[in-house]
């Protein structure tokens, strides 16, 4: 569990091993990174239904040696016919987190797809969709083994989902959760890959395939429409980049909270994080209170950047790191409410044998997202619109055409000894926490790239199956640790010894010798698949 997965050739981390093994195959075949991504992303689209799908959004970084980092936004945006005063209309004063009326956004992903199959050309890529989707197709047609994970989500789900239409004809067997390790099956889905392969992956949007779904979720009663499907693109941005002292780190740009990502970062670069212990409660402190700080100027700032006062950029200037670094107590506790996120969603890896690497997630919000299924085509469609405050003067305030804020941000680094590094995680508000103890216990203590994603974590505030504000640790660490943590004024709770509630987090670096390394999460189903 220690040791990490080396490889020379090609090498790909995933929450769920066959996502992994997919993208592994594609290297194998010639393929590049960014085709790598495609087929994991449809593999972990089947394999892992409860966490991601089709109906979401998904953010892509990626980089080549000696080129700038580029990044993809496939983040769909409110209906048209989603208004504040639609909702309040129905008798609504929030928008509701499960159902059609939550189902209330575009799904990107596909679109991500797209433009990354476009960007993939650049790289000398060749193969076709049909090859990068047979995989998914496969798994969708033929079944797959249900995982303790969905086993678990499915039931722990049951009582909000089941009567949503169309749920329980696809996730339920008999009328309750499909036991761990039957298999599971999704014909529906695998006809709607196979067309997506065949027709070309615009068809989501514009074509027969966009005219099924956006006819489902009319009769359904979610207010997206098929103009809403055709007016949707991906886009090609410059992701965020904080300077830190061991090279250069990359994020997702607004509307994600990427930004936030890298203040982290900054703030603990500055407070000498690399002196101390990573079992430590001092260690634990520091990172916790460098997230307040970071999250108190995410919630005042951070949401679709058509609407952000500030550039998200500038939140990485270094007077604005100092600033937020000096008003962390390295004894005391902050006072926290909390307004933190649940959500879940995956992340994925890979760098292929000419050092092109790719860090991608995609979600669809929380569990199963709005719970329904479109009948035609058995795509699950997200609830990413519930973020939406109904209020006008709120940050992220509902309004045709915008985009809702995302917890989701893909992270990559360019370290200055050479190393170019990919990682991330699953679990709303806990992205990048994880991020920031997978990073700095690599990166700047020295800690071995396994280790460091599968050791002992932490998270503050609520993710995906718990709505708990408190400090929650994992049972490995030592009691003391607890114990010191509630002395400086945190409430903390001890979880079990590998929490799914930590995340599933993933890491892969590519060393300036061209030796790849990489590292899973022993939470989750998944793998590094390398060669």
């Amino acid at each position: 569990m220690i040791n990490p997965v080396r490889a020379t050739r090609g090498i790909a981390v995933a929450s769920h091993s066959m996502a992994a093994q997919s993208a592994s195959a594609v290297l194998r075949d010639g393929g590049n990174a960014l085709e790598a991504m495609i087929a994991a992303a449809a593999t972990i689209a089947v394999v892992y239904p409860h966490m991601n799908g089709i109906g979401g959004d998904g953010f892509w970084l990626f980089s080549e040696p000696g080129k700038a980092p580029q990044a993809i936004d496939a983040c769909g945006a409110a209906a048209g016919g989603a208004t504040r005063e639609w909702y309040r209309a129905q008798g609504m004063d929030r928008i509701p987190m499960r159902g059609p009326l939550a189902a209330c956004t575009v799904a990107g992903t596909i679109s991500g797809w797209e433009l990354a199959f476009e960007a993939s050309r650049d790289w000398g890529g060749a193969l076709g969709l049909p090859r990068l989707l047979a995989d998914a197709i496969g798994y969708a047609q033929d079944g797959i083994p249900v995982t303790s994970s969905q086993h678990a989500s499915t039931t722990a789900k049951f009582d909000e989902l089941h009567a949503q239409p169309g749920f329980a004809e696809t996730y339920l067997v008999d009328g309750t959760a499909p036991p761990e390790g039957s298999v599971f099956r999704q014909p529906r889905m695998a006809a709607t890959l196979q067309r997506l392969a065949d027709a070309g992956l615009r068809d989501f949007y514009e074509g027969e395939l966009a005219r099924r779904i956006a006819a489902d979720l009319q009769a359904l009663g979610s207010p997206v429409t098929g103009g809403d499907l055709a007016r949707h693109h991906a886009q090609l941005k410059t992701p965020v980049a904080l300077e830190h002292s061991c090279g250069r780190v990359y994020n997702m740009t607004p509307p994600t909270q990427g930004v936030i990502s890298l203040a982290i970062l900054g703030i603990m670069d500055r407070l000498g994080i690399d002196r101390l212990d990573p079992m430590s409660a001092d260690y634990i402190h520091l990172v916790v209170e460098a997230t307040k700080q970071a999250f108190l100027v995410r919630d005042r700032h951070v949401t679709d950047p058509a609407w952000m006062k500030v550039d998200a950029q500038s939140l990485l200037d270094p007077a604005a790191l100092d600033a937020m670094a000096a008003e962390v107590d390295r004894a005391k506790a902050l006072s926290w409410g909390g307004s933190t996120d649940p959500g879940d969603t995956i992340w994925m890896g890979v760098i292929d044998g000419e050092g092109r690497a790719v860090s991608f997630i995609q979600s669809i919000y929380h569990e199963f997202g709005s719970g329904i299924v479109l009948p035609d085509t058995g795509i699950n469609w997200q609830n990413r619109g519930c973020s939406f405050s109904l209020e006008a003067d709120a940050l992220n305030a509902l309004e045709p055409g915008r985009k809702p804020f995302h917890t989701l941000n893909p992270a990559l680094a360019v370290l200055d000894d050479g190393r170019t590094m990919v990682y991330g995680t699953m679990g709303g508000d806990g992205q990048p926490q994880t991020q920031a103890a997978v990073f700095t216990r690599y990166v700047q203590m020295g800690v071995g790239l396994q280790e460091a994603v599968s050791a002992p974590r932490w998270l503050l505030g609520r993710t995906w199956g718990s709505m708990s504000e408190s400090l929650k640790i994992e049972s490995r660490f030592a009691p003391t640790v607890a114990e010191d943590l509630r002395r400086r004024g945190h409430v903390v709770d001890v979880v079990g010894a590998f929490d799914e509630t930590v995340g599933h987090a993933g890491a892969l670096v590519r060393h300036a010798s061209g030796m790849m390394e990489g590292g899973y999460d022993p939470r989750s189903d998944g793998a590094v698949a390398g060669f």
